[in-house]
């Protein structure tokens, strides 16, 4: 088996950096527009140019989303675009519409050509018009089996590389081409708006009893009918592996640097025992199903990888996450006294344990010694959002490491 690559989302700088440091091959972004992830924080450019310098440094690759569904009034400013994004050289750009690539290639030509899965990639014959054209990558519709990939890894060059999502959030729509945020919000999913209608319950209104509403049963479970379930294959890489995939993709690029520390550790880990010895990859299955339920997600499918999904193993009966650990913030500075600087995300107290979660797999309790405000006065605890503190946890802490809290029962 080839080793495939690991790719990782990044929704700012911040978590950049953190799916540099837990174990990304490669990460992907997006700038503040022209991709499908307008809610994202998404980069300014001068922090996609750090982004990519702090990447490069430690031997990380930049993908960059250009992937919108294009409208005359917007090509102009992909132009500028694009015009700006040579002058940075990240390593690939990810485009679904074909006058984008178009552009793409005028522009910057020695940047590589990604083919998003937006493009609704599901057969060897599309795979192949688009590397005659000069794409390196394409990535499949989350719509195809592990034996379609393999048929298409058979039938088309070897150096047309194939990616492929492997974990995180599914879309209703074929490879998220969808209406329904348009129609109901105005808001075009294919541009970079959606509002997620699929999450939202529905009811049913009959037109001659205006106001009288009757829930929606798609099956004993409940009503919402258009939600999905997360996608997982942690069991599942030596199958994926073995389908030709030269890139297993995270999904997530509004998702929390603790999300994506959790994903990019565990899926490095997993990739890594696998190469060294598929027996490994197994004896440690245990650790990696633990650490993958530390995300915050909803229940998990293995998605069309193994033939059409049932309403079961596909329809979840909430639109609710299920979140096991609280994201408090990450060391972003060890002092000389040893406190550690953080920018607060939510809420800690003085003499808490919390958890310590490290690179390299290690998750360790820590108490809550002391916390000081950036005034040097001490505080009991840490109510705002956003608050920069400096926290004593004592000896260990490093640079990057990611402090979190247990929920009850944890």
């Amino acid at each position: 088996m080839k080793k495939p690559e690991l790719l990782v989302p990044a929704s700012s700088l911040e978590v950049l950096k953190i799916a540099v440091l837990y174990g990304a091959d490669a990460v992907y972004i997006g700038g503040e527009a022209y991709g499908l992830r307008a809610k994202a924080r998404n980069f300014s450019m001068e922090d996609m140019e750090k982004g990519i310098r702090f990447a490069h440094e430690h031997g990380v690759k930049v993908h960059v989303t250009v992937n919108i569904l294009a409208h005359n009034r917007d090509l102009a400013g992909v132009r500028e675009y694009l015009q700006e994004l040579k002058g940075l050289a990240p390593d690939a750009l990810i485009i679904a519409d074909p006058g984008i690539f178009t552009l793409a290639r005028e522009i910057c030509p020695e940047i590589d050509i990604h083919i998003s899965t937006q493009a609704n990639n599901t057969n060897s014959e599309t795979f192949r018009f688009w590397h005659r054209l000069g794409a390196r990558r394409v990535v499949t519709a989350r719509e195809l089996s592990l034996e379609e990939i393999r048929e298409i890894r058979a039938s088309v060059p070897e150096d047309l590389e194939i990616e492929t999502f492997i974990h995180g959030a599914m879309c209703i729509s074929y490879s998220g081409r969808c209406l329904l945020s348009n129609f109901l919000t105005g808001r075009d999913a294919n541009r970079g708006e959606c509002t997620h209608p699929c999450r939202w319950k529905y009811s049913l209104m009959e037109e001659t009893r205006p106001g009288e509403y009757m829930p929606v049963f798609e099956n004993e479970r409940g009503t919402y009918i258009f939600n999905s379930k997360d996608l997982c294959m942690i069991e599942h890489l030596e199958d994926l592996a073995e389908s030709g995939v030269d890139s297993m993709k995270i999904e997530g690029r509004m998702k929390t640097a603790l999300y994506v520390a959790t994903v990019a550790r565990t899926y490095r880990r997993a990739i890594d025992d696998l190469m060294k010895d598929p027996a490994l990859y197994q004896a440690h299955m245990d650790w990696y199903r633990e650490q993958i339920s530390n995300c915050t997600y909803r229940q998990f499918t293995t998605g069309f990888f193994y033939g059409r999904p049932t309403e079961e193993s596909q329809i979840y009966d909430s639109n609710t996450y299920i979140r096991e650990y609280t994201y408090l913030g990450y060391a972003e500075e060890v002092c000389p006294d040893g406190r550690v600087r953080i920018t607060q995300r939510n809420k800690f107290v003085t003499g808490e344990t919390i958890e310590i979660m490290k690179p390299d797999g290690r998750d360790i309790p820590v108490q809550i010694r002391s916390i000081r405000d950036e005034s040097g006065a001490e505080v009991e605890s840490a109510p705002h959002p956003q608050q920069v503190l400096y926290v004593d946890l004592g000896p260990g802490i490093e640079t990057y490491d990611i402090l979190r809290r247990p929920e009850d029962g944890q």
